[in-house]
Order: structure tokens, then sequence, then C-alpha cells
């Protein structure tokens, strides 16, 4: 199995039915193989029974329990995950039409290469506006993750090493993919656009502690010296703060 794409949701079917249709684009490639892992808080609006229904279609398996947030639910969906890569795309996410021919370069990579690949997304204000977020250079961790968390394809092994830290609770993908850095899991680029995403998440609607959580994982995990981290907060609270106004105002 080269890919799990890897699903949380929580109360959101309608968002779950958008992510399943988007998975289309990618099974258009009948030579690439991937399984759809969702993991639901136990929701009662629907989705188990949409899942159930479904009869396994992409590999499917689910659970749906309670959990301790959303960084606990993806732990869940990593250690459900049999693929040899594992990319993030929650409830409501969907995959651009483009993905396939990302996917398959990432097929071709050596088994050998420790590397989370990253490419580029779309950020979704939800008036019409999409905006790419380009994937930058490896080096860009030490202020903030260097490509959007929906377009960042990580080694399975790598993930089961360096799972979710849920001590952060807006940023632990930050936290993870700096894990996986100084583990020696360098950045590496592939061009094309991976995924669609909306503003509305965690980290748009929780900025301060978001730019807080990834202070702590500058000075903690990476070794930032203290000024720089300061330096880094600032920025970080300008950009996220913009993104914010501009969601709002769409």
């Amino acid at each position: 199995m080269l890919l799990s794409v890897i699903t949380v949701a929580w109360k959101n079917y309608e968002g779950v039915v958008k992510t399943w249709q988007s998975l289309a684009h990618l099974a258009k490639a009948a030579d690439l193989s991937f399984e759809w892992i969702v993991v639901d808080g136990g929701s009662d609006d629907g989705t188990a029974e949409f899942l159930e229904n479904l009869n396994g279609q992409y590999h499917l398996r689910y659970i749906s329990e309670k959990d301790n947030g959303i960084y606990d639910a993806m732990n869940k969906g990593i250690a459900m995950a049999e693929g040899r890569f594992a990319i993030f795309l929650n409830s409501g996410d969907v995959f651009h039409d483009e993905v396939c021919d990302v996917v398959r370069e990432l097929a071709r990579k050596p088994e050998s290469e420790r590397a989370m690949y990253i490419a580029d997304a779309l950020l979704d204000f939800g008036d019409g506006t999409k905006i790419r977020r380009s994937a930058k250079h490896g080096w860009y961790i030490y202020h903030s993750l260097p490509a959007s968390h929906q377009a960042i394809f990580f080694p399975v092994t790598g993930l089961k090493q360096h799972p979710y830290d849920l001590q952060y609770k807006v940023s632990s993908d930050y936290a993870l993919a700096a894990s996986m850095y100084k583990a020696g899991y360098a950045f590496k680029r592939i061009k094309g656009v991976v995924s669609e995403f909306s503003m509305g998440g965690v980290s748009t609607s929780n900025n301060i502690e978001l730019c807080r959580d990834a202070k702590n994982v500058q000075r903690k995990i990476l070794g930032v010296p203290g000024f720089w981290a300061e330096l880094s907060y600032l920025l970080r609270m300008r950009t996220t703060g913009k993104t914010k106004a501009l969601y709002h105002k769409a």
C-alpha cells in the first residue's frame, strides 16, 4: 500500500461526504494504491452509518468513538495506517484534481530516502477566493511548517515513532514535523497542488495560542535561540492575524 489517507471527523457529516467525494481524483489512477482511514469522535450525525454503507470502498477502515481531541484522533489513525506514506485530509478537506500527478512522483521516490515530501495547497476562504500556499524550503521549519499540513506526505514509519504530542493543543502538527526533522527526516519538494482546505480550522480560530505553542516547539524541539523565537512569534502573530481577518471578512 503506497498511501494512507487519514481523515479525522467530529459531527461533520457533510465534511466527511465532501472529503469522500474528492477521493475520486486519486482513484482515477489505477496504478496508485491507497487506503482511507476515518477516525470519527463518536458523532451522532449519521457519519458512522454513511461509512458503514460504503462497504469498504477505497480500502476504507474506520472507527467511531470518543477521543481526547483532534491530535489524539490523528494518533489513532497513525496506529491504523498500513501505507508507506500518510497524508492527513480531515473532514471537509479535499484532494485537488492534480493529486494523481503528485502521488505518482511520490511513488517513484526511493524507499531508502528518509524524507517528508511537501507540495502546494489551496486555501479556501469560502467566498470563492482561493489562494495557493506554495511549499517552502525545508529550513522554514525553524519558523513554521514549510507546507500546509494537508500537503505533507509523512513516512508512516516516522509517524509511528514520532506521533502527535498532545501537550501542544493547536500546533502539534508543527511539533510532529519538527521532531521528525530533528530525527533526520528532510523536507523534499514535489511540484503540484495536493489539496484544498477551508480557513475555518483550529489554527485559524486560535491564532494566539497557536503562536505560543509554536514558540515552545521552536525552543524545546528545534533549539531556536530565544531572540529568534520571539521574532518568529511576532511575525507569526502578524501573519495569522491577517489570515484570520481575511477569513472573517469572507
